[in-house]
């Protein structure tokens, strides 16, 4: 289970970036954060990662909360996956070399300077597979297209073996086919593995054909939360007042 417990967040501007919010988030649940931009998304998914510190409230999982310390923090993150909007590859390394980067919080700093032993290899070249790449598995990362890359941000994001996944924008960059084969991937994995994904989108028709759980956001305060099927007229307009989605489609 991850918690937010009356988490809220203001920076150094004065600007209140998230009101004061309490979210439980169901082990093995496809969530989907909807709003536009400014609305807090990022913000949220960042603390639950510790990304950002909440001024006030906390987060916690299982073990407790996740800024009792520095391990507690580091030991979250190794359990917790994250997909960028930019996919954050490095081009002159492999398709697989970049997945591989998500072993290395499994090993100790000084084994980290060495090759990863066979067994991890071969691991890394599943979850490629996983995500239809593994014939791209040694061509290096600035050769592959956009959505290409960050299916291999999404193998990256699986190697940590991870019981959370949390995904901001991953397809805002993409055409409609790729984002659609993204967003595919992403949920079938996570379906199969029974991992908790928190993602957000812009894509109100992609929402409601992926996710399990709608969270609505506008001007940091959780206006919606609910199944895709009670997503509807009001709540779509009080969320987008004056900034219509991409790609979404007027509600029903």
């Amino acid at each position: 289970m991850l918690n937010l417990d009356h988490v809220a967040v203001t920076y150094s501007n004065g600007v209140t970036a998230l009101a004061p919010t309490s979210l439980a988030f169901v082990p093995g649940q496809f969530t989907v954060l909807i709003g536009a931009s400014g609305a807090g998304k990022s913000t949220l998914l960042r603390c639950l990662n510790g990304l950002v510190r909440p001024t006030d409230g906390d987060v916690s999982d299982s073990a407790g909360s996740i800024f009792a310390s520095a391990r507690a923090l580091r030991q979250h993150r190794c359990r917790t996956g994250m997909i960028f909007q930019q996919h954050h590859l490095i081009g002159r390394l492999t398709a697989l070399q970049n997945v591989l980067m998500g072993r290395l919080s499994a090993h100790g700093f000084f084994r980290s300077l060495f090759p990863l032993p066979r067994a991890e290899r071969e691991f890394g070249l599943t979850t490629l597979d996983r995500v239809g790449l593994l014939e791209r598995a040694l061509d290096r990362a600035d050769q592959l297209s956009g959505g290409q890359q960050q299916r291999v941000g999404i193998a990256r994001a699986m190697a940590q073996r991870p019981g959370i996944v949390l995904a901001d924008e991953p397809v805002a960059s993409l055409d409609p086919a790729s984002a659609e084969r993204v967003l595919s991937d992403l949920h079938r994995i996570c379906r199969e593995d029974s991992i908790t994904a928190i993602v957000s989108l812009h894509q109100v028709d992609f929402a409601r054909r992926f996710a399990d759980r709608i969270i609505g956001l506008a001007k940091g305060r959780v206006v919606f939360d609910g199944r895709p099927g009670q997503f509807g007229g009001a709540v779509f307009d009080e969320i987008y007042q004056s900034e219509p989605p991409d790609l979404a489609e007027a509600a029903e």
